[in-house]
C-alpha cells in the first residue's frame, strides 16, 4: 500500500484517494463479504475478506501519511478493546453463564466507556449504518434505559397509528416532504417491532428482496417462453404469474 501510494512510481489512482473517497468502497466490501457469507461460497468469502482487510490497510497507510496513526496502532487497539471487554477470558473476573447474559455484559462495560467520556447514550450508533439497522439500534441503546414500548402489541398500535397518518398526508394533498416524514417515522416503528418480535429488519428486508427477485423472474421466465417480454404483458397476466410463482417450491 505504501508503494501504491508513493509519489514516485505509485499508482496515480491511489495516490488520489482520501478517507471520504474510499470509504464507499470500505462499506461495499463489508456487504461483499455478508453476500459470500448469505451464499456459503466459502473461497469467495476467502478473497471478499482479503478485500475488506485491503480497505484497513488503505486508511491505515493515509492515516500514517499524515501522523495520524498506523496499521499496527489499529492492531493494538482493538486488542485492548477486546481485553477490556472480556475480563472473564484475560483476568479473574466471572465468566457469564451464556451469551445473553456475556452481551449484558458487554453492553454494560460499553455504557461505562460511553459515561467516562461524557458522551449521548446513541452518540456512537455509526450514522453510516444502513438505516434500518441504526434505527434498530438507537431503540435498543434507548430501551436499555428504559425508554420503550414494554410489548410488541403496542408498537402494532404505534404502527396502524403512523400508517394512518400516511395516508392522510397523502389524501390530504400534503408536500412531499411532509409525505417523507410520515414514511419514515413508519419505517421507525416498523425497525423498533422487528427488535421487539427479535427479527434483523436488514435481514428480514433482504429476504423480502430476494423473494420479490425470484417471482419476477418467474415472470420473466414465463413470458420469455411466450416470445414476449413484461413490457408487451398486462398486469393481469403479470399478477396471474406473481401468483403462480407463490406456489412454486422454495429453493434453498
Amino acid at each position: 500500500m505504501a508503494k501504491l501510494r508513493s509519489p514516485e512510481g505509485g499508482c496515480p489512482w491511489d495516490r488520489e484517494q482520501s478517507f471520504a473517497t474510499i470509504a464507499p468502497y470500505t462499506i461495499e466490501e463489508a456487504y461483499e463479504v455478508a453476500s459470500a457469507i448469505e451464499e456459503k461460497d466459502w473461497p469467495h468469502l476467502k478473497e471478499e475478506l482479503g478485500d475488506l482487510l485491503f480497505q484497513v490497510v488503505f486508511h491505515s497507510q493515509m492515516a500514517a501519511e499524515q501522523g495520524l496513526f498506523r496499521f499496527e496502532d489499529v492492531v493494538a487497539a482493538i486488542v485492548e478493546k477486546m481485553i477490556v471487554r472480556h475480563p472473564h477470558v484475560f483476568s479473574d473476573a466471572d465468566t457469564p453463564k451464556d451469551a445473553v447474559a456475556q452481551t449484558a455484559a458487554w453492553e454494560d462495560l460499553k455504557r461505562k466507556e460511553r459515561a467516562a467520556k461524557h458522551t449521548s447514550l446513541l452518540a456512537d450508533v455509526p450514522k453510516a449504518l444502513p438505516a434500518l439497522t441504526r434505527a434498530e439500534k438507537l431503540q435498543k441503546r434507548a430501551g436499555s434505559v428504559g425508554f420503550d414500548w414494554d410489548n410488541a402489541r403496542k408498537v402494532l398500535d404505534k404502527i396502524a397509528e403512523e400508517a394512518a397518518e400516511v395516508v392522510d398526508s397523502v389524501d390530504n394533498g400534503s408536500d412531499p416532504a411532509h409525505v417523507e416524514e410520515e414514511m419514515g417515522d413508519l419505517l421507525f416503528v416498523m425497525a423498533n417491532l422487528a427488535r421487539h418480535l427479535k427479527i434483523d429488519p436488514e435481514e428480514a428486508l433482504r429476504k423480502a428482496n430476494h423473494k420479490f427477485v425470484t417471482r419476477f423472474r418467474h415472470i420473466e421466465t414465463s413470458l420469455e417462453a411466450q416470445g414476449r417480454s413484461p413490457a408487451e404483458a398486462s398486469l393481469g397476466e403479470m399478477e396471474a404469474l406473481w401468483v403462480e410463482a407463490k406456489g412454486l417450491p422454495k429453493k434453498s
